[in-house]
């Protein structure tokens, strides 16, 4: 698993999303969670693939109809870089977090 360089955002709000999840989530869906637009989440997933951090599969025949979707989800490793990004996000926006001026 290589470490990513640049992470925004958009790359936590998709972490999150796949760490939330107890089983692969398919691109648009998280598109949906994310409310990130779909030239972000699709590049990024690639990018996460490509390091190591998440797998991707293609869903299963279904009786559903429509095109098959591509599955996603963290590996095992990349949950726990995951894990350790999001908390450093929660935290650096815990401390960024302007304070306003008391009334007297």
């Amino acid at each position: 698993m290589e470490p990513l360089g640049r992470i925004g955002g958009a790359t936590v709000d998709v972490l999150r999303v796949l760490l939330d999840s107890e089983q692969p989530r398919w691109g648009l869906e998280i598109i949906k969670l994310t409310g990130r637009p779909s030239g972000s989440v699709y590049p990024l997933l690639e990018r996460l693939e490509r390091h190591g951090w998440v797998t991707s599969t293609w869903e299963a025949e279904t009786e559903r109809r429509g095109p098959r979707r591509r599955m996603y989800q963290l590996t095992a490793e990349g949950a726990g870089e995951a894990r350790r990004v999001c908390a450093r996000a929660t935290a650096g926006r815990a401390t960024l977090r302007p304070t306003r001026p008391r009334e007297a």
